[in-house]
């Protein structure tokens, strides 16, 4: 699916390049074209005229009868030496009574020249003679025509220089281009693959997460109808299974929710100034019972006067869900360290736990609804992989960071960032 949208967005993208550039080229080449053909009808007309100026009343016949054409070829002055041109006088049938050039060529040639120009008579045209470009002038007289040729294969080699050099530049820029849309390409569309991905994978653990506690209400169901006969208080062992798993699909649920809705929230929550300090020394009141039944140490170090905006629930919910998670992997009489200080101009929460660590490619992900480390582990621990989702997206809508650093078997540490203004 996402080949054929990256194929499709080359191919987009391939023909509105190429139109534009063919657009583009044609432009300059017309442009130049006209250009070209301008100074070469200016230069012909020039020429046309040095030619009429030299030669006085062209096709009048010189004193002393007409000229056999065969004996019509004269030398008389023409036009300056940096253009290539030759004059035909013709007779109204198109017979050449005189030639006015400065090369030898033969009769056959101009005798094809005026051919080919009677067969298209006007003030500007063009002919091919002998691999030669030469663009023409015919001029009507009393006396019957005259032909002046001009030689413009240069300027010819010009054009076609520049059709073969937009052809050159076009098919190296389009591989370029080509190359270049393949590489954003692909990095525009790896976000939305990385998303559609997340989708998936989000929809493969809920339906998991949910799938496991019911199958246990469904089985417990089962046995307490195949069991009629026995009273409530016989049946609590099961009946107390089917209402801790729908405590279980219940949290689930709620932190699906509550996900769901940290979305759209950002705009609709209510920020006050509170006392951040305050807030955290509570959570840590409630927690402190959990972390010395279970035999941890806990140290805390929290700057008193800290004051964030915010909503200070869903920021005593972050602190919640860091000391639970510290709670839950720190190792048999390990210790758990929390912080809380000023530094520079935010506020910094740290919370450490002594443990086996996370691994560093785990780092990045464990913030992403449903990770685990080790599924197995932490489905036996409780979780469900949604807190620390839960956290970000607090942290997120407060405008504040989240990341964690760990030493493999020795420490993790959790940290927040939180403007002293947050939410502002």
């Amino acid at each position: 699916m996402f080949n054929k949208l990256r194929n499709r967005f080359l191919l987009m993208n391939m023909v509105i390049i190429s139109v534009l550039m063919l657009a583009a080229f044609a432009t300059i080449y017309t442009i130049t074209y006209q250009n070209v053909r301008n100074d070469i009808a200016m230069e012909l007309h020039r020429v046309a005229d040095t030619y009429r100026k030299a030669n006085g009343a062209p096709g009048r016949p010189r004193q002393g009868g007409d000229i056999p054409p065969q004996q019509a070829a004269s030398r008389e002055p023409g036009p300056p030496d940096r253009s290539v041109s030759f004059a035909l006088q013709t007779d109204e049938q198109w017979n050449i009574v005189k030639t006015n050039s400065r090369f030898d060529m033969d009769s056959e040639f101009y005798a094809l020249a005026v051919k080919k120009a009677a067969a298209s008579p006007s003030e500007f045209g063009q002919v091919t003679l002998d691999g030669t470009r030469w663009a023409y002038n015919v001029q009507h007289n009393p006396q019957g025509y005259t032909l002046v040729y001009l030689d413009v294969t240069a300027q010819r080699k010009i054009l076609l220089n520049l059709v073969y050099t937009f052809s050159a530049v076009g098919i190296v820029m389009l591989g370029l281009i080509y190359l270049t849309s393949r590489y954003f390409a692909n990095r525009s569309i790896a976000p939305v693959k990385e998303a559609f991905d997340k989708q998936k994978r989000f929809i493969a653990d809920a339906s998991h997460e949910l799938k496991t506690p019911l199958a246990v209400i469904n089985t417990n169901a089962d046995v307490l109808l195949a069991n009629g006969e026995d009273t409530i208080r016989e049946q609590s062992k099961w009946l107390h299974h089917i209402k801790s798993e729908t405590e279980r699909m219940k949290t689930l649920t709620n932190d699906l929710l509550y996900l769901t809705e940290m979305v759209d929230a950002r705009t609709r929550i209510i920020r006050v100034p509170f006392d951040l300090s305050e807030a955290v020394e509570s959570v840590i009141l409630t927690m402190e019972a959990v972390i010395y039944e279970k035999d941890l140490v806990l140290d805390y170090d929290i700057e008193p006067g800290l004051i964030a905006t915010g909503n200070s629930e869903q920021l005593k919910q972050v602190v919640m869900i860091l000391l639970d998670n510290a709670v839950k992997y720190t190792n048999p009489k390990g210790s758990i360290n929390l912080s809380l200080k000023k530094k520079q101009s935010h506020i910094s929460l740290s919370a450490t736990n002594t443990g086996e660590g996370i691994p560093p490619e785990h780092l990045d992900k464990i913030f992403d609804r449903f990770y685990r480390v080790d599924p197995s582990r932490s489905r036996k621990r409780g979780g469900y992989g949604l807190g620390l989702a839960i956290a970000k997206s607090i942290v997120e809508q407060h405008r504040g960071r989240i990341y964690a650093k760990s030493v493999p078997n020795e420490t993790t540490t959790f940290y927040v960032q939180l403007p002293l203004t947050a939410g502002k």
